[in-house]
């Protein structure tokens, strides 16, 4: 599969809010299938498996199983490599332009 596969798959899971949710939910520590359904009441547990299949696709998500239990884990790598490839030349290209305006407006030296 080649990287701009990757990439799509990657933003069609972060395109919904729900699944960033998801997502912010395993920022600090790898939880429960279970957990996770719990704290999205106004979602049935196959709506939130359906959400977690599509974060697991875009490799954003792994899975363990521990006995009964399903534990999703954060793979911020996908989400690194977009910024990498994306937001850090472009951000590095706006600092620069804020520098030459800086530049631009200060007072020469006399």
């Amino acid at each position: 599969m080649s990287s701009d596969d990757e990439d799509d798959r990657v933003y069609k899971a972060l395109a919904h809010r729900k699944r960033r949710a998801l997502l912010d939910c395993l920022k600090n520590a790898p939880q429960t299938t279970g957990a996770l359904c719990e704290r999205f009441p106004e979602m049935d547990r196959c709506t939130v498996m359906q959400h977690l299949k599509v974060l697991e696709e875009a490799d954003l998500v792994i899975v363990r199983r521990a006995g009964r239990e399903r534990w999703n884990h954060l793979n911020a790598l996908p989400i690194k490599g977009i910024h990498d490839r994306w937001i850090g030349d472009y951000a590095r290209y706006a600092v620069s332009l804020i520098d030459q305006l800086r530049r631009d407006l200060e007072p020469e030296a006399g």
